[in-house]
């Protein structure tokens, strides 16, 4: 930022040239591929010749090498045509940015190049059917034999599972606790390597989402990222962007619904004038309006913060990821209820952001896991 209130020129192009791809690429068709459930592999992978498959991995590994507060811009300029479209790439940048970060220059050149260019899309694999919030308590199992470990156990709500090509995946080597996770790199077509049915889900409906089991799954040694015993750690690291992004696509899902409503409340009639004369009306926008740029201030800060390494940046990537989905989706919900009947129909996108958004305050940790890792830092 230039100073605390403005964007550089710099990020000003980028969110631009996010926003002109979204109006182009994802807008006109977002509503079909949710009716029809549909992954648009083509639309996600031409992200990618803007660079926006790999925005935090270094130049030197091909990566455009940007900070969090612009992968939050183009999450936010992305998620205003599709929330969904946005959440799968900025996963597949969780996964690449994990290996570029911590992985060794021998993992790297067989991943990243591909990686880059979407040649390859990748998932990533924490969350389990008995751990969600307590990631720390994950079971798969990754034994040592020889050159390989031998993976079991499930991983669910895996975004891209089945479908993506490369998944980067959280494992016990060790003791009970966080100080037994590793991270390893396990390929699809893997012996061993299975998924569930795709999940049928209220919301996120162009993203496919399913269990990766793996069974007996024979991984090499040198897929692992780092060291034994650091997996914890690097997926921590990887939450603080994480959450900054979910906020981000809150923030574009909410800005989209506060547009239709104003445009809405401008044309529809009652009582012989239209919505937008009643006072009412004015001030529930007015209220929306500054709920959401008080969000994004608080997010952008944050972003700052993470790209940074400030010592409190995880504080303020936790109280931005709640109070940005928190208000998008009051946000979306306000709308919808101007829209009446109408909101609640598919010829309108309100409902489809009413759906998308709601998940944004389960994900990458519960809104109230961001309430206790606030409280906690607050009172260390």
């Amino acid at each position: 930022m230039t100073d605390q209130f403005g964007l550089t020129e710099d990020q000003i192009a980028i969110q631009d040239m996010a926003r002109r791809f979204t109006a182009d690429a994802i807008t006109p068709f977002a509503a079909q591929w949710d009716e029809e459930h549909h992954f648009p592999r083509e639309t996600i992978k031409a992200a990618a010749e803007l660079g926006f498959a790999a925005i935090y991995v270094s130049e030197e590994s091909g990566g455009i090498g940007l900070g969090r507060l612009e992968a939050a811009l183009i999450m936010e300029a992305m998620a205003y045509g599709c929330p969904t479209t946005s959440a799968f790439i900025s996963i597949h940048n969780m996964a690449a940015w994990m290996i570029d970060r911590f992985g060794g220059d021998e993992l790297k050149s067989r991943y990243l190049p591909d990686l880059v260019t979407m040649d390859r899309m990748a998932s990533y694999c924490l969350t389990e059917p008995g751990s969600g919030s307590d990631a720390a308590a994950l079971k798969t199992t990754a034994r040592r034999d020889g050159n390989d470990y031998v993976l079991n156990g499930t991983k669910q709500f895996i975004s891209g599972g089945g479908v993506n090509d490369v998944y980067v995946v959280m494992v016990r080597t060790g003791e009970d606790g966080p100080k037994g996770i590793s991270c390893v790199v396990v390929d699809k077509d893997t012996p061993g390597v299975s998924f569930g049915a795709p999940e049928k889900k209220l919301g996120w409906n162009a993203s496919p989402t399913a269990q990766v089991i793996f069974d007996n799954a024979r991984v090499p040694v040198a897929n692992r990222v780092g060291e034994e015993g650091d997996g914890f750690r690097f997926a921590m690291a990887g939450l603080d962007g994480g959450r900054l992004n979910i906020g981000a696509f809150s923030l574009g899902g909410a800005q989209r619904c506060l547009d239709e409503a104003i445009r809405y409340v401008k044309d529809r009639r009652q009582f012989g004038k239209t919505i937008a004369e009643f006072q009412n009306t004015q001030f529930v926008l007015a209220d929306m309006a500054t709920d959401l740029e008080a969000a994004r201030a608080l997010l952008y800060l944050a972003a700052a913060k993470v790209t940074a390494n400030a010592p409190d940046k995880t504080r303020f990537s936790a109280m931005a990821k709640k109070l940005s989905t928190d208000s998008g989706s009051s946000i979306v919900d306000r709308a919808l209820q101007m829209f009446g009947g109408y909101g609640y129909l598919r010829d309108y996108p309100i409902e489809r952001f009413w759906r998308d958004l709601r998940v944004h305050r389960i994900l990458e940790g519960t809104n109230e896991v961001m309430r206790m890792i606030v409280g906690r830092d607050l009172l260390k």
